[in-house]
């Protein structure tokens, strides 16, 4: 054991070097020496993080609206962009075979590329069989007998069967055929992907007004941005009666309830149109900022008076389940004499 003049001296010394200006200098020179590898690792992460979604939406733009590819894509990732579409000119071709037995409507090409592309982007030997292609689109329409009176060229009548091609606009439907034809599983991941991809592809940047991905919302902390980020993965989604999840897809009470809830602005348990009205203190239309609710009377016979709610987005616009779920303009004529109240939840 050591001594304690020994123990003295070191005390001192230990002091000393605490206090000397240079050895702290130098401590800090090691410490930092020994994080900034540390701290680079976690700088290079976050902006790769922060690149990814502009990374990803260029990958959707160059695919779905084509335009060059810049030299700075990395050559396997120029692949699969080229990969992608060189699949959607073969679904246009397996489209255009179907087109001609549609008696009304259409397939909605950008859906059925927004799936394709949620489900393959990036795959190996992307490039199938056009009878695959086919099969693919095929998930898209339901066939049907029809029959017809047909007059020959001496007049006689015949009758005479044929086949039509009914668009199917239920994404259940939809996606229930691409289990069972490519023999998969669709995850709701999968929903969410090819309903952000047919968004960005279909109507580019979402909120009308907003520039270079700012919200222009009033909620603070970031909180209108939750809210509209939620809203935005379901536009294009059809209306349904009593819906309330992507699996089932919405009615306008059941979108409100679900957005709020599910980006944690605000819970809201399953309820009507009205039932959310009776939470909220009416404002006035000047009061209203973007993330409050606006409701409507009269658009269908309901048993209360609210019979519509929206998301209030600013500039007149409104973000609501209609049919499809998708903007509105508040200005309308049919809005307009529709119009009950803004809301504020309490």
């Amino acid at each position: 054991m050591a001594d304690p003049a020994t123990i003295t001296l070191a005390v001192k010394a230990a002091i000393a070097a605490a206090t000397d200006k240079r050895t702290w200098k130098a401590v800090g020179v090691v410490i930092a020496a020994i994080l900034t590898p540390f701290i680079l690792i976690i700088v290079m992460i976050m902006s790769l993080l922060s690149g990814t979604a502009d990374h990803n939406n260029s990958a959707v733009d160059l695919s779905f609206h084509g335009g060059s590819i810049s030299s700075q894509v990395p050559a396997e990732y120029r692949q699969y962009i080229e990969d992608m579409r060189g699949s959607f000119s073969d679904l246009d071709g397996a489209v255009s075979e179907i087109t001609p037995m549609i008696e009304s409507g259409g397939i909605d090409s950008t859906r059925m590329k927004s799936i394709f592309y949620s489900l393959y982007f990036g795959a190996k030997n992307l490039r199938i069989n056009a009878s695959d292609y086919r099969a693919f689109a095929d998930c898209f329409v339901r066939y049907e007998e029809r029959t017809r009176t047909v007059t020959d060229e001496n007049g006689n009548e015949t009758e005479e069967t044929y086949t039509v091609a009914v668009p199917i606009t239920d994404l259940n439907e939809i996606y229930a055929n691409l289990e069972s034809s490519l023999a998969r599983t669709i995850t709701e991941e999968n929903w969410i992907n090819a309903q952000q991809i047919y968004s960005h592809a279909k109507y580019g940047r979402a909120i009308p007004g907003a520039e270079d991905g700012e919200y222009p919302g009033e909620m603070g902390d970031g909180t209108y941005q939750a809210l509209m980020e939620e809203a935005q993965k379901y536009i294009g989604y059809p209306y349904v009666w009593g819906g309330s999840s992507p699996q089932t897809s919405f009615d306008c009470s059941g979108y409100v309830c679900w957005v709020y809830s599910k980006s944690g602005v605000y819970y809201l348990s399953r309820t009507t149109a009205s039932g959310i009205f009776n939470q909220c203190a009416v404002i006035s239309r000047e009061e209203a900022k973007p993330g409050d609710l606006v409701f409507f009377q009269g658009t269908y016979a309901s048993a209360g008076i609210i019979s519509h709610i929206g998301i209030y987005v600013g500039n007149g616009q409104m973000l609501h389940c209609g049919s499809p779920i998708g903007y509105a303009d508040l200005n309308s004529r049919y809005w307009r004499s529709h119009f009950y109240a803004y809301g504020r939840l309490k």
